[in-house]
Parts: C-alpha cells; sequence; structure tokens
C-alpha cells in the first residue's frame, strides 16, 4: 500500500512511497548514458521513417523522402547478373557437349550452372552428392545403366525412363513370379545364379539353364548387361535395389520398373546441358 516517501538506510536512495509485505521500492534512476541512448532511438526511428518507406496503407506504404526501395535495387541487380549470364548461356545453348568440356571458362559457367539446377530438381532422389538410395541410382560411379556418355545423359535428362515421352527410355523387366512365369523354386534356383556371379552363392545347374533361357536375352550370358536395352550389369556387385539374396528375389519376381521424369519442357536447352555436363563430371561419366 502507499506510504510515504522516505530515504531508505541502507542504500542512501528514496523510495517511491510503495511498500509490499515489508518490501519498500526504491526509487532508483536511469542511467544518464540509457536515457540519452533511448531518445536517439526515438529520433533514428523518427527521422527513418520519414526517409524510407515505412508505414503501411490500405493500397501500399508510405514512399519516404528518399524513394528508397530495396525491391528495385534488387530487380537491377537481377537483371544487371541475368544481363551478364546470357552470353554464357547463349554460348552454351550453341556450343557441343564435347566442346563445352573443352573450354575451361564455359565449363566451369556450365558446372556452377549444373550444380545449382541439380540441387533444384534431381538431389530429391540421386541425393546431394549424387550417390543415389534405394532404387535411384549412384551418379558417382562408373555403373550405367542407359550409358555415362555425355549424349547418353543428355538423352536420359531430356526424355527420363519409362514415362510418357514417346522419346523415353524405355525397359520392362517382366513379373516373373507375379505373372506365373516361374516357379518359387525356379526363382529362388536363379537368384542363386545371380548371386554366383559376383561370387556370392553356389550356381546350380538348374539356375543356370533358367538364367539362360529367360535372362541371359537382356542381361547378357555373362549377366553383364546391356545399355541399350537398359539392362544393368549382374556381376559387378552393384544393385539399385538390394543385393542380398531376399532383395533379388523379389526383384526376379515382383520385377523392378522405376520411372524418370523427362526434363524436356521443364528445363530449357542450355540448363539440361549444364545439367548433362555436372552429372558427367561427378566422377561416373564415361
Amino acid at each position: 500500500m502507499p506510504t510515504k516517501i522516505e530515504k531508505d538506510t541502507l542504500s542512501g536512495q528514496n523510495t517511491t512511497g510503495h511498500e509490499w509485505d515489508g518490501v519498500k521500492e526504491l526509487n532508483t534512476p536511469l542511467p544518464t548514458w540509457w536515457v540519452y541512448t533511448f531518445y536517439a532511438t526515438v529520433v533514428f526511428a523518427i527521422v527513418y521513417c520519414a526517409l524510407y518507406p515505412s508505414w503501411p496503407w490500405l493500397n501500399g506504404h508510405t514512399k519516404g523522402v528518399l524513394g528508397y526501395w530495396s525491391r528495385a535495387e534488387l530487380t537491377q541487380e537481377l537483371a544487371e547478373q541475368a544481363k551478364a549470364r546470357a552470353g554464357f548461356v547463349d554460348r552454351i545453348r550453341t556450343t557441343s557437349l564435347a566442346d563445352i568440356a573443352k573450354e575451361p571458362e564455359l565449363f566451369s559457367f556450365a558446372m556452377a550452372g549444373g550444380r545449382s539446377a541439380f540441387q533444384t530438381n534431381c538431389m530429391q532422389c540421386h541425393g546431394a552428392g549424387g550417390a543415389g538410395s534405394h532404387g535411384f541410382p549412384n551418379l558417382v560411379d562408373d555403373d550405367w545403366i542407359w550409358g555415362g556418355s555425355l549424349d547418353q545423359i543428355r538423352a536420359t535428362i531430356e526424355h527420363g525412363i519409362r514415362n510418357a515421352d514417346d522419346k523415353s527410355r524405355q525397359s520392362m523387366m517382366p513379373r516373373f513370379g507375379i505373372d506365373g512365369m516361374l516357379t518359387g523354386a525356379q526363382i529362388a534356383a536363379v537368384t542363386d545364379y545371380v548371386l554366383s556371379l559376383s561370387g556370392k552363392a553356389q550356381a546350380t545347374p538348374e539356375g543356370a539353364q533358367i538364367f539362360k533361357d529367360q535372362c541371359a536375352a537382356c542381361h547378357g550370358p555373362e549377366g553383364k548387361g546391356n545399355q541399350e536395352l537398359g539392362a544393368p550389369s549382374l556381376a559387378d556387385g552393384i544393385w539399385l535395389y538390394g543385393g542380398n539374396r531376399d532383395a533379388i528375389y523379389r526383384s526376379i519376381f515382383y520385377a523392378r520398373n522405376g520411372s524418370m521424369p523427362a526434363w524436356t519442357g521443364r528445363l530449357d536447352e542450355a540448363t539440361i546441358k549444364m545439367l548433362t555436363i555436372y552429372v558427367h563430371a561427378l566422377g561416373g561419366g564415361r
């Protein structure tokens, strides 16, 4: 409750006249430097609001005495950057992939543009570094299902895999189990044969014969694959959907027919070229 103002005997400060449960409130003034700093911030705020855009209106905001607008400055900077890039982009568009790789300045620009395009459009499936994941190919090794040359990579990016694009990479593995083409025992036998190609199991004559009859036409008699057909190598120990016995058995039983979108129409020609250069340079391009 309010009491009379008096001097505190311990601190020497006057009280405010307020007391709660015997505790008296001291009237300690703010430091002078703090008060003047506060006044300065108030003055600064008023001046800033007058000079720059600040207060909102129903249909906009105050423009400020200086008429400065950071968005206009950003727009100008972006336009200048686009103008500076235009020359390189035009050169990328009119230069072959092989020649781009031979010109250090143009190659560096293509790598930077390709990296940006990869992070925006590709890393969600292939990973930030292109190392891939279960069902999504690794782009940094030298194992390519559809080929790892510049032109082959470009074709894959442009048209994708197993989609509605009329030039899409197309291959279809039979569903040997679900469609009743092979029995469970036969699939188990050919699974062991496939594992034997990379030294992980002992093949049986039955498995070898089934592979010869059903699989060799696409994967080759030695299981080394065929890029023309999009049939992966089965003899190198690199697996897209897993290389253990259960994963291979399931691949044969159900088939694995993943899809990749076609980027023609989504990305312009220059961006596809830069993306091709970048993917090829990740470490596994041929």
